[in-house]
């Protein structure tokens, strides 16, 4: 056995809140353990307590982690130092942010083997072949040239190829992976995951990939553990798991992937997770929960085994909920005016060409993808659409009129009719400022004094599906999808006809992503309200929009109805962006096994 956690738990300081409450965990030698859930589920934090380490603000209360027979949390800090890299590494979610800027990779490479080694100092010609060793393994050139990079230097791809170099170059028995793929387009993310998988392969070690991308897991784990509000709520093979769910939010979490084919409907799970502080008593997914009865919120379910090695918390284990069909998405039949024309875009930075010859309609009250990898020109598209990067040549049209390049040079109302809505909810609202704060100010830029601002906050509150009692909160007091929300309401308040949303549900769980597109679904059907959707994400494409258009290297290579474009796709970059998709549908979520 590789892995051995017993009871444990991680608190919260000085409250002395439970963060991860009571977890068992077993993972045998090869095995790679897929640990799942929603954000503030506990899963870094559990990540974090495999290498014998507290965040900030945290503490391990109790429990064992023992590790190729030793426990962790018992031995002197010298030992434990010495066992993270040799024992156990880790491998962050944000390469860019752990990886040292001012540091040649091959130096930081050199420092994790130096402190990933016994006592006796390898030889300076025997560190700098495995150096050269481990940057083969991971798919990146071993030459000087490349060693002598900073990390500025490489892709996100490559950011994090080196920071998976950086955990095995020690060869250690059990690796942490801590959401190495989130915000990666599919190509990356597939290149990553195959690389992962033929390192744990190669070297023999364990791994617990923690994620909420469900969809990920299902191809790289052996074993789950699902966790909510701290605890493990349901565990077993994958298999089993994916198969035939026992636990009500393992069921919503698996109903909230979009579905690549486009047949079952995403259904997003109502409310958030509680924080530690504020925890209900009996099962804590009870309030979310629409099966919950009064001894779910009374008392705290025992862990029950329903099959050999598959465990459930919860009072009643039973079938999961059965999926919805689609709400088909039906493109128009072009005979309306469109609400937005771009004619022969091309646009770069300084002399660099980074767009070239784009053409692209968005017709009225419909929803328009813009499918591509990193670097393909998506963002620089839609922000110049949107005036904020003038440097392009041709013409954008809005309901036939030309706009300026830069929005400083368009009119108030052009202004108005179209609006942004960043990818990163964290940064886009000023923490300085209430919610009603952040939705009036574009309204009294571009609408002037309104009679009745509350009014007006409450019914871009309501549009964008949020409480009204919500406006006196500052930014730090909400859920990640509540402050996209807030973001999209914000939006929302000036009245645009164009809602241009650049990969805004990237960063989030797939329950609170699954509400977006919810509510960008019911704003079309309700309000007329066009939209362009940037995204890498394509089963997100088939699940929201009518249209897409495929951008690979600054160029259009392929557009027209969802349906047609990914049934039978005719550019080769767009079959290969299809077959990188996950291709995952439970069992139990297949329509015809309903039959």
């Amino acid at each position: 056995m590789v892995l051995d956690v017993a009871g444990l738990r991680v608190v919260g300081l000085p409250s002395k809140a439970e963060i991860v409450t009571e977890v068992d965990l077993t993972l045998g030698r090869g095995e790679v353990l897929g640990l799942v859930g929603e954000s503030g589920s506990g899963k870094t934090t559990l990540g974090l307590a495999l290498l014998a380490h507290a965040k900030r603000g945290t503490s391990i209360a109790s429990g064992s982690v023992t590790v190729c027979g030793r426990d962790l949390l018992t031995l002197p800090a010298e030992e434990v130092r010495r066992a993270r890299g040799r024992t156990v590494a880790y491998i962050p979610q944000s390469p860019a942010s752990a990886l040292n800027p001012a540091l040649r990779i091959g130096t930081q490479l050199r420092e994790c083997l130096n402190g990933s080694a016994s006592r006796e100092a390898h030889r300076e010609e025997e560190g700098e072949e495995r150096v050269q060793e481990v940057l083969r393994e991971v798919a990146l050139p071993d030459t000087p040239d490349f060693i002598r990079r900073y990390p500025h230097q490489l892709s996100g791809g490559q950011q994090q190829r080196i920071a998976i170099a950086m955990a095995f170059i020690g060869r250690p028995e059990l690796i942490v992976l801590d959401e190495p793929t989130t915000g990666l387009d599919v190509t990356t993310q597939r290149h990553v995951l195959e690389t992962v998988r033929r390192m744990c392969e190669g070297y023999g070690a364990s791994g617990v990939y923690i994620s909420h991308d469900m969809a990920v897991v299902a191809g790289i784990a052996d074993r789950l553990a699902v966790m909510y509000s701290g605890r493990v709520v349901e565990a077993g093979t994958a298999e089993a798991v994916l198969a035939a769910p026992r636990h009500p939010y393992t069921a919503r979490l698996l109903l909230a992937v979009p579905d690549l084919a486009a047949e079952r409907e995403m259904t997003g799970i109502p409310g958030h997770a509680p924080s530690p502080l504020a925890r209900p008593g009996g099962c804590a997914f009870a309030p979310r929960c629409e099966l919950a009865e009064d001894r779910c919120r009374a008392e705290q379910p025992a862990p029950v085994e329903v099959t050999v090695g598959h465990t459930v918390r919860c009072v009643k284990p039973g079938s999961p909920p059965a999926p919805r069909p689609a709400t088909p998405l039906r493109a128009g039949d072009g005979g309306g005016a469109p609400v937005l024309e771009v004619r022969g875009l091309s646009a770069r930075y300084g002399r660099t060409e980074v767009l070239s010859g784009i053409e692209l309609t968005v017709p009225a009250g419909e929803c328009v993808a813009l499918l591509g990898e990193s670097g393909s020109g998506k963002t620089t598209l839609s922000r110049a659409i949107v005036g904020l990067h003038p440097e392009f040549d041709g013409e954008i049209l809005l309901d036939g009129e030309a706009l300026a390049h830069g929005s400083y040079r368009r009119t108030e109302e052009q202004r108005r009719r179209v609006q942004y809505v960043f990818q990163n909810p964290y940064e886009a609202l000023n923490p300085r400022k209430t919610v009603r704060e952040l939705v009036l100010g574009p309204v009294r830029v571009l609408r002037g004094r309104v009679a009745d601002p509350d009014a007006v906050v409450r019914d871009a509150l309501e549009r964008a599906s949020l409480r009204g009692d919500l406006a006196g909160r500052y930014p730090d007091q909400l859920s990640g999808g509540e402050r996209q929300r807030v973001a999209i309401a914000r939006a929302l308040a000036t009245g645009p006809d164009l809602l241009i949303c650049d990969e805004i549900t990237s960063s989030l769980d797939v329950s609170v992503q699954s509400s977006i597109v919810e509510l960008l679904r019911e704003l079309q059907r309700r309000d007329g309200l066009s939209l362009l959707f940037v995204t890498h994400d394509i089963a997100l494409v088939r699940n929201l929009a009518q249209h897409v258009a495929v951008l690979e290297d600054g160029r259009i290579v392929e557009s027209g109805p969802v349906e047609r474009v990914f049934t039978t796709p005719d550019h080769p970059y767009t079959r290969s962006l299809i077959d990188d998709t996950p291709h995952f549908t439970p069992a139990f979520a297949r329509l015809d096994s309903r039959d």
